[in-house]
């Protein structure tokens, strides 16, 4: 096989349908028609990123495998593929109590200074030294947990289940479904068994993201919308975190309705989201994960992209000022959202640009992203040679 970098969009998909799978067969488990899926493998026309999804997950694998930016099993460089493989060990081996060569597992507070570091460490997309903090917080932290009573074992608990939690997040950023899963499945065992019904909630949000990221769009909808319902605050005297939550999984709703187009619903829960972030009035974090005006007012330009309101979301990004406490990986997310949004008002040279910035600012978390394949593709109608610069510039494979 050449080059799986070199190939079209067509011949990969062709590649992974393989002899075993017809196109009919395909367009059956994508849920799209034969005519989309022929005109894909042939090379004409556009693939919208809901399409590439469905395609996705019919084909097992990612979008990013879809566009060049991975191989088929091969994509990854010989570090984050150690990240992968210790951050399998660790969520798997943690879960099944496999932890017998930990003697001296650290305290609760020193645990605490970990997971916070775990937090800065994903946010950064820093996936090896990622990787080891993990291990050693669920590790550590399931001996600490099985020998604690009291405050401290629920303190452990959240402390752990937190941990689970970002785990399961960047295996969805690497492709790791199934690991993803089971990292959430520890993390809800843990966070209900230690009562703290905001963290629970906010795991929600992950399943939602992991069943978008899968092309389940309904589900992840009524995932983040249930439990929301269940936390649903009182405005007037709701707690912080009970606030946050709630508009966490008010914003994983919006993407989700945008996903499948039902603007309505999009805007309905959007704007629940933006009620939570006006009661806050400020930009908070609980557990690592961030809520607050930016957030809604980030979220609510990926929602105007999605929805196919193009001159909206360059409204809205224009009135959107970034802080700089705004995590690398939630910054660059929304420039990518901005990117795609230029591409479609024309304006490519400024969509060029903002694919640099991201990819210079953010080089290691960009190769696991569907948009800059999807963004690439498109400034490559104007210019190939602009395309290929980027492609130079920021190590990532934009086009064959």
């Amino acid at each position: 096989m050449s080059n799986w970098a070199d190939l079209t969009n067509g011949k990969r998909i062709k590649h992974l349908r393989g002899s075993d799978l017809t196109q009919q067969g395909l367009a059956d488990a994508a849920g799209l028609s034969l005519a989309l899926v022929q005109k894909a493998e042939q090379d004409r026309g556009e693939l919208s990123i809901g399409s590439l999804l469905k395609l996705a997950h019919a084909l097992n694998t990612d979008v990013s495998v879809i566009l060049g930016q991975q191989a088929p099993r091969r994509g990854m460089d010989q570090g984050t593929r150690a990240a992968v493989r210790r951050l399998s060990d660790a969520v798997h081996d943690s879960a099944l109590g496999v932890w017998e060569s930990v003697e001296e597992p650290s305290t609760l507070a020193e645990l605490s200074i970990a997971h916070d570091r775990v937090c800065a460490t994903y946010w950064r997309g820093a996936y090896e030294e990622f990787g080891e903090l993990v291990a050693k917080v669920l590790l550590e932290g399931r001996v600490r947990h099985a020998q604690a009573n009291g405050y401290e074992r629920e303190r452990l608990g959240s402390v752990l289940a937190s941990t689970y939690q970002f785990a399961s997040s960047a295996a969805v950023l690497l492709g790791q479904r199934d690991l993803a899963l089971s990292a959430l499945t520890s993390a809800r065992h843990l966070a209900e068994s230690s009562g703290d019904d905001v963290l629970t909630a906010l795991l929600e949000s992950t399943l939602s993201w992991i069943y978008l990221r899968s092309a389940r769009v309904p589900r992840a909808v009524a995932v983040a919308e249930q439990a929301a319902l269940r936390i649903e605050p009182s405005f007037s005297r709701a707690p912080r975190p009970q606030l946050l939550a709630y508009g966490r999984l008010m914003i994983s709703a919006a993407v989700a309705a945008s996903r499948q187009g039902d603007a309505p619903s999009a805007d309905d829960y959007l704007s629940q989201a933006h009620a939570a972030a006006a009661r806050l009035g400020s930009d908070e974090a609980l557990y690592g994960t961030h809520f607050g005006p930016t957030s809604a007012n980030t979220e609510a330009v990926g929602i105007a992209v999605a929805l196919g309101n193009h001159g909206r979301a360059l409204q809205l990004a224009a009135r959107t000022e970034l802080p700089r406490s705004m995590p690398k990986l939630a910054r660059n997310r929304y420039k990518l959202d901005v990117a795609l949004a230029q591409c479609a008002a024309g304006l490519h040279d400024k969509a060029g640009d903002t694919l640099i910035e991201v990819g210079l600012d953010a080089p290691e978390w960009v190769r696991h992203q569907a948009l800059p394949g999807v963004i690439g593709k498109r400034l490559a109608k104007v210019s190939t040679a602009r395309v290929r610069t980027i492609s130079e510039l920021i190590g990532v494979p934009l086009i064959a």
